[in-house]
């Protein structure tokens, strides 16, 4: 298996143009797949700069209906329209950021261009969906624990009004092979400690690898009990016999935070970096 960073927030690999969003690049023993497709087509500059052969892509999973991580779709599209598009269903609504009350527009679109929802190649699902023996998405029922503070501003508008964003346009990638198991979330806006508990009730036990972005990060400084939320997190994390590896919203402050807690079970992937995949993982 191979994994590979296409595009998040950090400078990483020489060339490669790094940007707010996501892009990660697997290849698996049935598959060539990305998960998200990063804010623009500067996603896909950075897979031919990375000798990644877009054609040859079969399968695109978008985590969930945020512009960061669908604006490389439509460019993708239009040169390789035959990989399968899978996105819940409710990922065309519309969401919105609120920027404050002195912000010059307080509530910013944040969804996904409204286009996507017209290719042919997307198929929408409702809730859990097995695609084959290697890959499966997960979605969260019921959280197990509260939203992660970062949370709170985000909104999707129905009529005339914005309401609190509850994530159900968000599911988790789950691929198995060589009897281990690969958890990928883009942002886990559910948590990551809600997800973990997801995945564990149905499955029987943690994953070994997890990758995915924790949705941690602030423009501003951290408030003292925003930081013991984050300390908090990573002590949950500590407890499961699982590698992570971190990037995008988890920032790089709350990064820096959990590492000293995690250690050597806690990485971050930049930009057009490869994530050592190895058995025994």
């Amino acid at each position: 298996m191979r994994i590979i960073n296409l595009i998040e927030n950090t400078e990483g690999a020489d060339g490669c143009a790094f940007a707010h969003g996501l892009s990660f690049y697997v290849e698996t023993e049935k598959h060539k797949l990305l998960l998200d497709l990063g804010p623009s087509g500067e996603t896909l500059q950075n897979a031919r700069q990375l000798g990644i052969d877009l054609a040859s892509i079969d399968t695109v999973i978008l985590s969930h209906g945020h512009y960061d991580h669908s604006g490389g779709i439509l460019p993708f599209a239009a040169v390789n329209p035959a990989a399968k598009i899978f996105m819940q269903a409710s990922a065309t609504g519309d969401y919105y950021a609120d920027d404050g009350e002195h912000a010059p527009v307080r509530y910013r679109y944040i969804g996904i261009d409204k286009n996507i929802a017209g290719l042919p190649q997307v198929h929408f699902l409702h809730g859990d969906t097995v695609l084959d023996d290697e890959l499966e998405l997960l979605t969260i029922k019921e959280r197990s624990h509260a939203l992660p503070f970062t949370n709170k501003r985000l909104l999707v508008r129905v009529g005339d009004t914005f309401q609190r964003d509850e994530f159900g346009h968000e599911h988790f990638l789950v691929i198995r092979q060589n009897g281990k198991t690969v958890l990928m979330s883009g942002c886990a806006h559910n948590g990551i400690l809600s997800i973990l508990d997801a995945y564990t009730a149905k499955y029987g036990a943690a994953p070994d690898l997890v990758i995915s972005g924790f949705h941690l990060m602030k423009k501003t400084d951290y408030r003292e009990t925003e930081l013991r939320e984050i300390e908090e997190i990573a002590r949950e994390l500590k407890r499961y016999p699982t590698r992570f590896v971190t990037c995008h919203c988890t920032g790089t402050v709350a990064y820096d935070v959990m590492k000293a807690i995690l250690g050597d079970q806690l990485e971050y992937v930049h930009s057009g970096e490869e994530v050592t995949v190895q058995y025994p993982l």
